[in-house]
């Protein structure tokens, strides 16, 4: 996992994303760690608990995941299936945008 201070060699676009800068990345990773305490309770994945939040957001919101490995593919299509409960989505309801633009 990324810490707060990681360094990005050059060409990396997270060098200069304002979601990867210090501040916003510490921020950030507070998200994700209380993703990751929903997942853990559903038994399922961080990735998984994020699509199913989308797709639990209407019919009219679709989730368009992207990845570079069938295995994440496979994990992602799992979220179809997963059931978020009442306590899931309030405490995913409940969690603030991201810090940072999403591009610089």
């Amino acid at each position: 996992m990324l810490a707060p201070d990681t360094t990005f060699p050059a060409g990396d676009f997270r060098a200069e994303n304002p979601r990867f800068q210090p501040d916003a990345m510490r921020a950030n990773l507070a998200l994700v760690e209380r993703i990751r305490e929903v997942a853990g309770g559903l038994g399922s994945t961080p990735a998984q608990v994020c699509i199913a939040w989308v797709l639990a957001q209407g019919e009219h919101v679709l989730a368009i995941p992207g990845t570079k490995r069938l295995s994440y593919l496979e994990e992602d299509l799992a979220a179809d299936g997963l059931v978020l409960d009442a306590a899931a989505m309030q405490a995913l309801n409940a969690l603030p945008a991201a810090v940072g633009a999403r591009y610089a």
